[in-house]
């Protein structure tokens, strides 16, 4: 669980750059509506949309990227740089050797499968990044000071990291080869299972479309009902202009339910998160929520909001997709229909509506507003009963931390009785800090100070772990914690 926890905050740097992606993407496409349904684009207007879209598509585009990144930095000691570049060269190394071009090569069988072959050439996912950054930044914690031989001295410490990350990633690569076209293999049978089901097979296939979207993996059940992978093709024939008697099942419902939960309930969710954030987070935890259910309500991008609690909360993640699954079953049942080309967002809902196979579609709002209440309701008490650590309600966030006062405003002084208190920069293991701690793991705890601590003019000493110490300073640790860290260089 600290595990996820920790992965959970690494994620937030790139989560955050995601919102005002989409909010972009989602003005783009309402200026030139060609960008999504096909068309000449000419005109300042369209012109001005296309741009939109293209800037804000160029990170949503290349999330996996940013996850590479995120997770590389964040995870990795003190979030040095040089984790996030060894993390980039495991994605390269991975992302390259499971190219489709390259596995077909090595295993010509390859080519002849349609489902091995659509798998490696979906390799490039978030799932596959987090992978990245997690070998990145462990291979930085483990080798970061490294020494080598003279001969080899010059690789020695951080300039061996990624080098080393390049060695674990072939090895990853090599174990990916064989498990990735498995489990994708799996995932397409599963939805070929559930396709006879009717409006519950709908649900789970919605159930599981969400609950995949950490891995990359709801690709494959994607193609399996949006397009015409065996025979389905919910997207392809919606947006053709066919209609419910063209095909075997009712047209859109496969893509109808996700529009009242991505336009309304993630606004909700999004709401209860707020509300039950601490007083002193309140703000910020609504500056990333409110963006996030901006761009979910206007294109459907739900992923700044996803990403920003599923590894902070992992069971609430799965009771998300869950309702995504409940309401799916009942917007097949209820006759709503409607189809993306994108997503299924504001922008998408107005496009649709015209099409043949469209239906009721004045019944998005009040899907819509029960979709609000229930994804309200339900979060904010699954959040307060099982006190989850959603946005603004970390761990780390004590309220009357907030209000403490440093009383040395010489940092250098303070950071200095502090290494002093912890027993040196060579018993120091970690460095880190959080809104209002100096967080340090040290190597043998009988050397810690914490009167000699308290002296420097901070609130507290707080011993969480066996080889934990954290130090209350207040709003001004940044200030501190730089300082800290130039001692023990």
């Amino acid at each position: 669980m600290k595990f996820l926890q920790k992965l959970g905050k690494a994620l937030m740097l790139p989560v955050a750059c995601l919102p005002i992606c989409g909010i972009l993407m989602g003005i783009g496409y309402l200026l030139c509506p060609a960008t999504m349904q096909g068309g000449d684009i000419t005109g300042f207007k369209a012109l001005t949309g296309l741009f939109l879209v293209k800037a804000g598509g160029a990170l949503i585009d290349n999330m996996a990227l940013l996850f590479v990144i995120g997770v590389g930095v964040g995870m990795s000691r003190d979030n040095d740089g040089t984790g996030g570049l060894a993390a980039l060269a495991s994605w390269l190394m991975i992302t390259t050797l499971l190219s489709t071009g390259v596995v077909t090569t090595m295993m010509p069988s390859v080519a002849d499968d349609v489902n091995k072959t659509l798998a490696f050439s979906k390799i490039a996912n978030p799932f596959i990044g987090i992978i990245a950054g997690i070998v990145g930044s462990t291979c930085y914690n483990k080798f970061y000071k490294t020494e080598l031989p003279d001969w080899l001295s010059f690789f020695s410490g951080k300039r061996c990291v990624a080098i080393i990350a390049g060695v674990v990633s072939i090895l990853v690569s090599v174990v990916l080869l064989f498990v990735w076209p498995v489990i994708f293999g799996v995932l397409i049978a599963v939805g070929q299972g559930i396709v006879g089901m009717g409006a519950v097979g709908a649900g789970i296939y919605a159930f599981l479309n969400r609950l995949l979207i950490p891995t990359g993996l709801h690709h494959a059940l994607n193609n399996v009902f949006w397009f015409d992978t065996i025979g389905l093709g919910d997207l392809s024939h919606f947006w053709a202009g066919d209609t419910s008697a063209d095909v075997t099942w009712s047209l859109g419902m496969y893509m109808s339910g996700f529009f009242p939960c991505m336009m309304f309930g993630v606004p909700g969710a999004a709401l209860a998160m707020v509300h039950c954030a601490k007083d002193n987070k309140r703000k910020v935890a609504f500056g990333l929520l409110f963006s996030a259910a901006v761009c979910s309500f206007v294109c459907g991008v739900t992923e700044p909001f996803e990403f920003g609690f599923m590894f902070l909360a992992p069971a609430l993640y799965v009771l998300y997709a869950l309702l995504y699954g409940i309401f799916t079953v009942i917007v097949a049942l209820v006759g709503f229909r409607a189809g993306f080309s994108f997503s299924g967002g504001a922008t998408d809902a107005l496009f649709s509506a015209s099409l043949p196979a469209a239906a009721n579609t004045w019944m998005l709002l009040p899907l819509g507003l029960a979709a609000f209440a229930v994804f309200y309701v339900v979060f904010r008490f699954a959040i307060t009963a099982w006190d989850l650590k959603t946005p603004g309600r970390e761990d780390d966030d004590v309220e009357d931390e907030m209000n403490a006062v440093l009383s040395n405003d010489n940092y250098a002084q303070v950071a200095s009785v502090i290494l002093e208190g912890v027993g040196g920069k060579d018993n120091v293991d970690s460095i880190d800090n959080c809104i209002t701690r100096l967080r340090l793991e040290v190597k043998d705890t009988t050397l810690v100070d914490e009167k000699k601590i308290k002296s420097a003019g901070v609130s507290g000493v707080i011993r969480p772990g066996k080889t934990s110490v954290q130090v209350v300073v207040g709003t001004k640790v940044q200030f501190v914690a730089d300082e800290f860290k130039r001692l023990c260089r």
